[in-house]
């Protein structure tokens, strides 16, 4: 919280924009802890809160982005041979297409409030082929909330930062969780539904 203190000083809204445009790029930066000191600096008076959202936004939706386009470009093969540079490796890339492959492109609208996921969001996105326009909308709107709850979380809460982001972290991963376990279900109920339904039509 001193280092990321010390750099608004230093650097103002810049080092928001750009740090959480590196972390949607899969570099190391502490994305939530930064919006939150941001939006309890906010708070205090020393910056202005919706410049703190605009700013965050803009890093996390352009680093979104611009993943996007280079796995849209450089595709599946160069990532599975060179993945590794981005901390993107094969079985990570399967994983995540899986993910895709079950849940469909509203995954991305979760994905910033995923540990593991919003990072390659956008790489697989592209490596996918998902339409730009899809990635946009659930990027965007997924962007907006996770933006503005850890702005809010700063703003709010201040001192007691860093233990509401372990509990928000904890459960927001139980919530994913459940959604997930949820959405399974109810997909294995409309496919037994349909079975029955075809089996009855065979035989009545």
């Amino acid at each position: 919280m001193e280092w990321i203190t010390a750099l608004s000083e230093q650097y103002g809204y810049l080092i928001l924009f750009m740090g959480l445009f590196a972390e949607s790029l899969a570099l190391p930066f502490p994305g939530e802890l930064a919006m939150a000191v941001f939006g309890h600096l906010a708070a205090s008076g020393r910056l202005s809160l919706p410049l703190v959202m605009l700013y965050s936004y803009g890093g996390a939706l352009a680093g979104t982005v611009l993943t996007y386009f280079l796995g849209y470009r450089l595709g599946t093969p160069f990532f599975e041979r060179y993945g590794r540079f981005f901390l993107l490796n094969a079985e990570r890339i399967v994983k995540i297409s899986n993910w895709f492959a079950k849940y469909g492109d509203k995954l991305i609208l979760v994905s910033y409030f995923v540990p593991g996921l919003r990072h390659f969001t956008g790489y697989v996105s592209g490596m996918l082929r998902v339409r730009l326009t899809t990635l946009l909308l659930y990027n965007g709107l997924g962007g907006a909330l996770w933006v503005t709850l850890y702005v809010m979380i700063g703003k709010l809460f201040g001192h007691r930062i860093a233990e509401l982001l372990h509990t928000i972290s904890q459960y927001s991963a139980l919530a994913i969780t459940l959604l997930a376990v949820i959405g399974t279900a109810a997909v294995m109920i409309k496919h037994k539904k349909a079975a029955i339904t075809k089996w009855l039509g065979r035989h009545l």
